[in-house]
């Protein structure tokens, strides 16, 4: 997790992640960190609308923290709207640049959590600006195509400079 003042730890899930496994990772972990880095009650969360995050037990629990922080409405079918994908492409750069590269999912894991926790403050906070003004688009292509592609030709590098 991250926002535009620190980035949080990275969560590896093994398996499948269902309602209660979301849950306790809202619960004990994303929830402390908002509190840390937003103790005036300012944050806002995006999540997407993948089956887990939408459970009845996910919901209820956002509401008894309305207060704590706002959850930000995602609109329907708008994986370009995710500043975390952004993030995902750079650290699969840096994983697909070792040499040797991971030879199983424990390095894999160790790699991914090392580059996460190397991450310089501004590449996350130039994805984070980048989504202010990549909304401005969407807005104006009245929630339509955006032209913008995760790791496709079109991407934030590009777009930021």
């Amino acid at each position: 997790m991250f926002s535009c003042h620190a980035l949080g730890p990275l969560l590896p899930v093994e398996g499948t992640l269902n309602s209660c496994a979301y849950l306790s990772i809202i619960a004990n972990q994303v929830h402390p960190y908002i509190a840390t880095v937003y103790p005036e009650n300012d944050g806002v969360f995006q999540q997407d609308n993948a089956t887990c995050h939408l459970s009845k037990i996910v919901r209820a629990w956002f509401e008894e923290h309305d207060e704590e922080f706002q959850l930000l409405p995602w609109p329907p079918n708008s994986p370009d709207l995710k500043p975390c994908e952004n993030l995902w492409e750079h650290l699969d750069r840096h994983i697909r640049q070792k040499d040797p590269p991971p030879r199983n999912l424990h390095e894999l894991r160790d790699a991914l959590l090392f580059s996460w926790s190397q991450m310089p403050v501004v590449t996350f906070q130039t994805h984070i600006e980048f989504m202010t003004r990549h909304l401005d688009v969407v807005l104006a292509a009245r929630g339509g195509y955006s032209g913008y592609e995760i790791g496709g030709h079109n991407n934030v590098t590009r777009l930021c400079n």
